[in-house]
């Protein structure tokens, strides 16, 4: 055998514990969701909750709002869905607002870019919603839970949408069984918060699932699902931000995969009013821009 041959051994041993010390001195990369944070070998410390931590947080959000008035919204909705990997983005109406007030009474109205024109008009104030369209010269009138079968996607908006995305409700024990995951990986830190639902005869069917950034427990997502598995809504929310003491958003991305659309919404955190009191006023639609409207009840 020669000399270079009985070395080879050696020098692939020599080789191979460059590259091992190479690879502990170096530092690694791990993504947690919020973007790119180098790590000396270990992740960052996580928060650790129980169930019964995040059912709180989720109460005490919910129980902190009693209305909020977002005078500076971006709107952009999308036709299609991200579960389907066909998402247009066609609409985008960088000056609105949204008016919140419990229990349920919600006005979301829009503009259209530069010409500054109205683009949509949405009221709630319990079951029923108004809604004009003056790009339709339309007023559509019905129930909060009227199907969305439109093929223009606009004319699918419900109230419902963004009132149970903007503000996520608490754990209902009556009827909802809490189950908590880690989610926790190289790529994201987070905790999911099953909640599945109970019929009247007892049998369990999914109902939401609740996701929350264990570097502060702020929450990242909601799904909610029909009976069958189905995926309503899907909502990611970023950019959290404290408003007279109230964490709140700022943005929120809503996607309604069975209706078709989403929209993402952008508030001006220097706008935004949280718990002043609002007028029933705000509430109601102005007679003048409904003249010549035609009237249509979705069923």
């Amino acid at each position: 055998m020669s000399k270079s041959r009985r070395l080879q051994p050696v020098a692939v041993a020599l080789v191979l514990s460059v590259l091992l010390s190479s690879c502990l001195a170096s530092r690694r990369i791990i993504t947690r969701g919020r973007g790119h944070k180098q790590v000396d070998g270990t992740a960052p410390p996580l928060k650790v909750a129980t169930g019964e931590d995040l059912s709180a947080i989720i109460a005490r959000n919910y129980n902190a709002i009693d209305s909020f008035q977002a005078l500076d919204v971006t709107l952009t909705a999308s036709q299609g869905s991200v579960h389907e990997g066909n998402i247009k983005d066609y609409k985008s109406f960088p000056a609105g607002f949204i008016i919140f007030r419990k229990a349920d009474s919600i006005r979301i109205r829009a503009y259209v870019p530069v010409v500054g024109n109205l683009a949509l008009d949405m009221v709630s104030t319990g079951n029923s919603f108004r809604f004009l369209l003056p790009s339709k010269n339309t007023l559509f009138e019905g129930l909060n839970s009227a199907p969305a079968h439109s093929p223009n996607r606009m004319e699918n908006l419900r109230p419902d949408a963004f009132l149970s995305s903007m503000l996520i409700r608490p754990v209902d024990s009556e009827i909802e069984v809490a189950m908590l995951k880690d989610d926790t990986d190289e790529d994201n830190a987070l905790y999911r918060l099953e909640l599945n639902r109970k019929t009247p005869n007892g049998i369990l069917v999914p109902g939401r699932d609740i996701w929350f950034d264990r570097e502060d427990l702020t929450i990242a997502r909601q799904k909610i699902y029909d009976s069958r598995g189905n995926i309503i809504s899907d909502t990611s929310y970023s950019k959290w931000q404290m408003f007279n003491g109230v964490p709140f958003p700022v943005h929120i991305d809503i996607n309604r995969r069975i209706d078709g659309y989403g929209v993402a919404i952008e508030l001006d955190k220097d706008k935004m009013e949280m718990n002043k009191e609002v007028p029933s006023s705000k509430f109601e639609l102005i007679p003048s821009e409904l003249e010549g409207a035609t009237r249509k009840v979705i069923e």
